[in-house]
């Protein structure tokens, strides 16, 4: 208790627990995330059971679906989303218990594993011969995708690669298309090529900000978190905005 009660009163003078006055009990929280932080939110979930002694339990998935899934009753006490504008529309639903905060920005990127490939930001090797077949997150459910759509028609690109177009269910999907080989070539996080066995593997290059929306990557409290573990969850919350946790946003690729 003694321990407990120590590392509440660092949060305290941190300004992690501002407004707080009751310890937190020993519980796990469930985190509903996007499938494009795993590696960041790993490192973040160490970090943050390190300072506290409580658990989380994380489950990735697409924006969309999590989206879905929150609004149908599912027991998230945490939302860490892929844009804003999922949690906004959770926040309309009338199940989040705070207004959705922005953690950071996310960066497109073009990436192969193929040798042979000349990746470069304008594209133009998407039309060669070379490439069959190009992995996107599908973009009903994944604002990566929707970014890749985006970037595609502005540079008019889409209707000469549409027939090429593999879709992967989440962002994880489909840097693991790309992985291992099944397309040549696709459009993928920043965040996926720069952490686990992604890193250091074939060619990336950033897509140019200017040909899609930016992706402001947006957390929120959900009311089932708000219920039954407040003041855990808005202490995770905090968290994700820390410096130290900025840091290691930052480290993942994340602006």
């Amino acid at each position: 208790m003694y321990q407990i009660r120590f590392l509440l009163k660092t949060f305290f003078l941190s300004g992690l627990l501002f407004g707080l006055s009751h310890p937190i009990s020993a519980q796990d929280l469930s985190v509903a995330a996007a499938a494009n932080v795993r590696f960041a939110l790993e490192e973040l979930e160490k970090a943050f059971e390190k300072k506290t002694k409580l658990s989380i339990n994380i489950n990735y998935s697409s924006s969309g679906k999590l989206s879905t899934q929150i609004i149908q009753g599912a027991p998230f006490d945490v939302f860490v989303s892929a844009d804003e504008e999922y949690p906004q529309s959770l926040q309309k639903a009338g199940v989040t218990a705070n207004i959705p905060k922005v953690y950071a920005q996310g960066t497109l990127v073009l990436w192969t594993t193929k040798s042979g490939l000349s990746v470069k930001a304008d594209g133009k090797i998407l039309l060669s011969n070379k490439v069959q077949k190009i992995a996107i997150a599908n973009p009903k459910t994944a604002p990566y995708g929707r970014a890749a759509i985006e970037w595609l028609k502005k540079k008019t690109l889409y209707t000469l690669v549409e027939n090429k177009l593999v879709y992967g269910e989440s962002i994880a999907q489909t840097t693991q298309y790309i992985l291992a080989g099944a397309c040549e070539i696709g459009l993928t996080a920043k965040s996926m090529v720069m952490a686990g066995e992604m890193r250091g593997k074939g060619t990336w290059v950033e897509i140019d900000a200017r040909y899609y929306e930016p992706i402001r990557q947006a957390a929120v409290i959900t009311t089932f978190g708000q219920k039954k573990h407040p003041q855990a969850s808005r202490v995770f919350f905090d968290f994700l905005f820390s410096a130290e946790a900025q840091k290691i946003w930052k480290k993942h690729g994340y602006k």
